[in-house]
């Protein structure tokens, strides 16, 4: 059986066809239209050029950067802002013919790296993405973990934890909040801390870079960062214990966050004991539309 797996991004709709081992038999990418009927439309011919070169009808998932609301059925809180307000699954069922999973792309993410990633057989998942912002998702047993009102894993807009004097009330979010986690552990809020202390960088691997060269307000700026980060996943830990916490997104490829984090997490870990794993994502930038292919799982 084929798994159609769908990402619906604002530039770019990405498209893979993975047969039952996980295998990429098709991919493809095309950018966007701004509006829903055409989204639906370049969705519908993705799908029907994909089963053709595959030979048969396969199960749709998709990955969006909102949630379809359990309450309405409708989209909402996506960037993507033109599918807000509409029944995306609904309608590309009625379209294709067959149910369509929808899912928050961050919850896609974890579920990647649960079913065959870096996350592989773990039973509880956190799978966290950081780059321009923040997001995470959970996967428990390799499916999507969304809660009932379909936000399960919006931790970056929890204010930060343990607050030092300096860090509360010293940033906005988006959302209408201050000082929330996303403000300060995305690549954003790492490079603007950064710039804050009289650094200069465009991205958060620019600020490893200098790290790495012996810059001190580098290593500043990361000593910070892995603190914050440690306080922001303890809570996590505290919660929901996960097996696993997986990282994504571009900030995701610094290399010494694996190496130091751990040593900090116990200090806020309830009983400064802490032996769970944050591991590097296997998929990059692919981890999202596979993990909407594998919304419907293994023996779906």
């Amino acid at each position: 059986m084929f798994r159609i797996g769908i990402d619906l991004g604002g530039t770019k709709i990405e498209l893979i066809a993975l047969d039952a081992s996980g295998e990429e038999r098709f991919r493809k990418r095309v950018p966007t239209p701004r509006q829903y009927p055409s989204t639906l439309d370049a969705i519908v011919e993705l799908v029907n050029e994909a089963e053709l070169v595959i030979g048969e009808k396969a199960s749709i998932g998709v990955g969006i950067p909102g949630i379809v609301s359990p309450f309405t059925g409708l989209v909402k809180n996506a960037n993507s802002t033109w599918i807000n307000g509409h029944p995306l699954d609904v309608d590309l069922g009625k379209r294709l013919a067959r149910k369509v999973k929808v899912a928050n792309d961050a919850n896609c993410f974890a579920v990647s790296e649960a079913v065959d990633g870096a996350a592989k057989n773990s039973a509880v998942v956190f799978g966290v993405i950081i780059g321009t912002g923040c997001g995470a998702g959970i996967a428990i047993n390799g499916q999507v973990h969304a809660g009932g009102n379909g936000i399960g894993g919006e931790w970056g807009h929890n204010p930060l934890p343990w607050m030092t004097p300096d860090e509360h009330h010293s940033t906005s979010c988006f959302c209408g909040n201050r000082d929330c986690i996303e403000t300060f552990i995305s690549g954003t809020g790492f490079v603007r801390d950064f710039r804050e202390s009289g650094g200069e960088a465009a991205s958060g691997i620019e600020i490893a870079q200098l790290m790495e060269q012996g810059d001190a307000l580098a290593t500043q700026a990361f000593t910070r960062f892995i603190d914050r980060l440690a306080r922001s996943l303890a809570h996590v830990i505290n919660v929901l214990d996960p097996d696993v916490i997986v990282l994504g997104g571009g900030v995701s490829n610094i290399d010494a966050i694996y190496t130091e984090l751990p040593a900090v997490l116990p200090n806020y870990v309830l009983g400064r004991e802490c032996e769970t794993p944050v591991v590097k994502n296997l998929y990059g930038a692919s981890s999202g539309v596979r993990g909407a292919a594998w919304l419907w799982g293994r023996d779906s």
